[in-house]
């Protein structure tokens, strides 16, 4: 079962991500990045992490250790911004905590080129993805950190947030096991992911007991009150049934086509030229404020 510790100083908000987590000191003297049960994605996006999240380092991914976080929101009495603040009375209690790696560097195409990418890593961590439905590894938001920092010793992946996994128990009457999603624009697409490969080598292991193990470890407040369930362990069984039925369905939904960063890139353009010729003629003139300006001899400036 997950850790249990006690928060002892809430050190400061991190902005990047949308349910606005946090940097805490915990009393094994710890620190972790919390994400509070108060925020706008609820506890299913609690569930989400423990279940991808165990079932990846089970499968031998590299993934922080998650605790369970008792928080008071006094102990960040002095966060001045009024909407963390609302966050924090609302998370009182049991939260959840990722160990922080400090040094840690986001995984970028800049990053990449320094350390390169193994396939088969690249295809476990494609296939994990496709199993659990996160559809939110990409291009954009890679999700993925190298750590420790280059230079110092040999950098790893390593796994983070998965918030957005599991995109079936927000419809659970109507998602299908064998759905197919778009994985094209993964993150580690450019990489030449052996999904295949990571296919063989992990499908047989994800088992009926490996999935009631993880999903053992959810805490069963937010699990209750899930509806057409009558509790926590008949919720507990749905996760097992459908991801055992996705792995068994694995041939209809491993993700094998990835372009190019060209490729992509070409797609980006052909698709905004379409937009742009959808538009009335007057919204076409509309300057791109998110462009780099110019500006001509005369001081005119011209956005995009």
């Amino acid at each position: 079962m997950l850790r249990e510790v006690a928060a002892t100083r809430y050190i400061e908000p991190l902005r990047e991500g949308g349910s606005l987590p946090g940097l805490v000191e915990a009393d094994d003297l710890g620190t972790y990045v919390v994400k509070f049960t108060g925020s706008a994605q609820g506890r299913k996006a609690l569930v989400a992490e423990v279940i991808v999240g165990e079932l990846a380092r089970a499968l031998g991914l590299r993934f922080p250790e998650l605790v369970l976080v008792h928080f008071d929101p006094a102990t960040a009495a002095h966060e001045p911004h009024q909407e963390v603040q609302d966050l924090l009375r609302a998370s009182a209690g049991l939260n959840l905590g990722m160990d922080h790696l400090p040094g840690a560097r986001d995984f970028t195409p800049e990053v990449a080129a320094e350390f390169g990418v193994d396939p088969l890593e690249a295809g476990r961590i494609v296939w994990l993805d496709a199993l659990t439905v996160n559809v939110d590894r990409t291009t954009h938001s890679s999700n993925l950190m190298v750590w420790p920092t280059l230079g110092v010793a040999p950098p790893k992946l390593w796994l983070i947030d998965h918030g957005a996994a599991l995109v079936f128990h927000h419809r659970w009457d109507t998602s299908s096991p064998e759905k197919a999603y778009d994985f094209r624009r993964h993150a580690l697409g450019g990489h030449a992911p052996d999904t295949r490969a990571a296919d063989a080598e992990l499908a047989p292991r994800v088992t009926q007991d490996l999935l009631r193990a993880v999903t053992a470890q959810v805490p069963d407040a937010w699990l209750a009150g899930e509806p057409g369930f009558a509790g926590p362990d008949e919720v507990r069984e749905a996760y097992v049934g459908y991801l055992l039925a996705r792995v068994r369905a694995s041939a209809a939904w491993l993700p094998t086509d990835f372009p190019t960063r060209a490729q992509l890139a070409d797609e980006d353009a052909h698709r905004a030229a379409r937009t742009r010729q959808g538009r009335p003629n007057w919204l076409k003139q509309v300057p791109d404020l998110h462009g780099k300006p110019a500006v001509e001899e005369d001081g005119t400036v011209h956005f995009g």
